[in-house]
């Protein structure tokens, strides 16, 4: 078995994807995050409903796969695979479902935003919100859920799908400054797996792991980038914690690893 190191148990989390009902993987407690909290709400017919309260938290859902009624506070909304939505704090949340996996990221804040749903039908068609990074062997998808579409205090959310054996989160970036992230690796059955780098020497990284369906990989500083194998394409979700509340909630503010800063961070259309 290989051997974890005191830096991997508090940035990588493995199979966070592997139960039924609402299950909490990660939140400053037990990571190197400051502020994000992540986990999942995967329900089926045995296991139709969670309820619970966010108490001082803000939360954001992204359904990964299937479709769910979600309730906040007597009010209801239905959201379909890669809808999102945006819950304030002090709110009491109900998820009704026969068949839904929703990623859940929360973070605390001292104020209270406005409850929003965001239409990943609107989204697709935004282009500063859906679009296309990179070229060649670096060529993804990127899209903002939870982005400048929603009024937040720190959570800024969404998901990048690759092509095949591509690189990611290239040239390699950190916002170390404003922002902290992590990464879920979702809809990447077997024998399908990525390569994640997480460092600030960029000659020897210090985190070099490999990645599958349901593992979770946090950035509190230093470049991230990853890597598919061949055949395979890379999914995964970002989810990152502001700071400065409100002030540093921004996307695309980024330092490029020097050497590879020529051509921009590929993040400019999120700017528009």
């Amino acid at each position: 078995m290989p051997v974890e190191t005191a830096t991997e148990s508090k940035m990588v989390f493995r199979k966070t994807n592997a139960a039924a009902g609402r299950h909490i993987s990660v939140t400053p407690a037990n990571s190197a995050n400051r502020y994000l909290s992540y986990g999942r709400i995967i329900l089926n017919p045995q296991i139709g409903s969670v309820a619970f309260k966010n108490g001082g938290q803000e939360t954001g859902f992204i359904v990964l796969a299937g479709s769910a009624t979600v309730t906040v506070d007597g009010q209801s909304h239905e959201l379909v695979q890669h809808d999102g939505i945006y819950i304030p704090r002090d709110s009491s949340i109900e998820v009704r479902s026969t068949g839904v996996d929703i990623a859940e990221f929360s973070s605390d804040v001292s104020q209270h935003y406005p409850l929003q749903v965001a239409r990943y039908a609107d989204i697709s068609q935004n282009g500063s919100l859906r679009f296309n990074a990179g070229a060649t062997s670096t060529q993804r998808t990127v899209n903002i859920v939870l982005g400048k579409n929603v009024d937040a205090g720190r959570l800024v959310v969404g998901f990048t799908i690759s092509e095949p054996g591509n690189w990611t989160s290239w040239p390699p970036h950190e916002h170390t400054a404003m922002l902290e992230e992590m990464y879920v690796y979702f809809d990447m059955p077997d024998p399908a797996f990525a390569i994640q780098l997480v460092y600030n020497n960029t000659q020897y990284p210090e985190l070099v792991t490999v990645v599958r369906d349901g593992d979770a990989v946090l950035m509190p500083s230093g470049y991230h980038p990853n890597v598919s194998v061949p055949g395979h394409r890379i999914c995964f979700l970002w989810a990152m914690a502001a700071h400065k509340e409100k002030e540093d909630r921004q996307f695309g503010v980024v330092n490029v690893q020097p050497g590879f800063n020529t051509g921009g961070s590929g993040l400019e259309a999120s700017r528009k």
